[in-house]
């Protein structure tokens, strides 16, 4: 059975527990399954994967990782719509699980960790990212400070922290703004050659920035591995995001975090 886009996941989930997500989840949860991929409903599949694997000791809620290009390389941009309410301590255990993260998937030694906010200065933002900010200067991360929207792609932080609204409106605008360009891109070179530079530029731009490349982005603060790929996903965008729920996995992404955590008691 599957979850509609459209359906409440929690509700969907309780009448529906047979529901391929929550059975892939299960089988995670009971040692069958290494990890699971899901690219169907995003809340269905933060649902089933809290109510199946739970939360770490000492992470309060999860977060949805994505692993965004920037000048220089790329970025974590986390949480990117897993949590919509969240406290400061929350986005701090977003930072410790980022560095995590970004250790194992970008090989950043120490990463810097920058918080996302409407300023630079300590004193901008709202109640969330203030106290966040507080919390993360004393954390013995390499806090940096705060960045700007304009700055996440300027390889200025290797890890950017924000609650799941404010990401995922953030990723969603990158997603619509690369789509566009290219668009752009291409219409300008329709009345030119069919191929050439301008072609392979565009092409080079493309993968640099589709989601597909990625394939999916993993739900971080969990005892077990999940990712979860793109409602619009392609058969290449499946394939690699279950290539890389594979590659995680490997690595041992959960029992870092579980050891990291475990180690500064955050």
């Amino acid at each position: 059975e599957a979850i509609g886009m459209a359906e409440a996941p929690a509700a969907a989930l309780r009448r529906r527990p047979e529901a391929s997500v929550a059975m892939a989840a299960a089988e995670v949860a009971a040692g069958r399954a290494d990890a699971f991929y899901s690219a169907g409903h995003t809340g269905a599949t933060v649902v089933a994967a809290y109510g199946h694997l739970r939360m770490i000791d000492g992470v309060d809620r999860p977060a949805l990782a994505a692993t965004i290009p920037t000048r220089q390389g790329s970025a974590v941009l986390l949480d990117v719509g897993a949590t919509v309410g969240c406290k400061p301590q929350h986005l701090v255990q977003f930072a410790r699980m980022g560095t995590v993260f970004a250790r194992l998937a970008l090989g950043v030694e120490a990463p810097r960790v920058g918080l996302l906010s409407i300023g630079e200065e300590e004193s901008k933002g709202n109640r969330l990212t203030r106290g966040a900010h507080r919390l993360l200067k004393t954390s013995g991360l390499n806090f940096t400070g705060n960045i700007e929207a304009r700055d996440v792609y300027a390889s200025t932080a290797d890890v950017i922290v924000c609650d799941g609204f404010t990401g995922n409106i953030a990723l969603k605008v990158s997603e619509g703004l690369a789509e566009m360009v290219g668009e752009v891109l291409r219409q300008a070179l329709r009345a030119g050659e069919p191929e050439g530079p301008g072609v392979e530029l565009i092409r080079k731009f493309q993968k640099r920035v589709d989601h597909s490349e990625y394939g999916g982005v993993p739900l971080l603060g969990l005892a077990g591995l999940a990712v979860v790929g793109h409602g619009r996903s392609s058969a290449a965008a499946v394939r690699n995001g279950i290539a890389m729920a594979c590659r995680y996995a490997a690595a041992g992404v959960v029992l870092r975090i579980r050891q990291d955590i475990s180690t500064t008691g955050v």
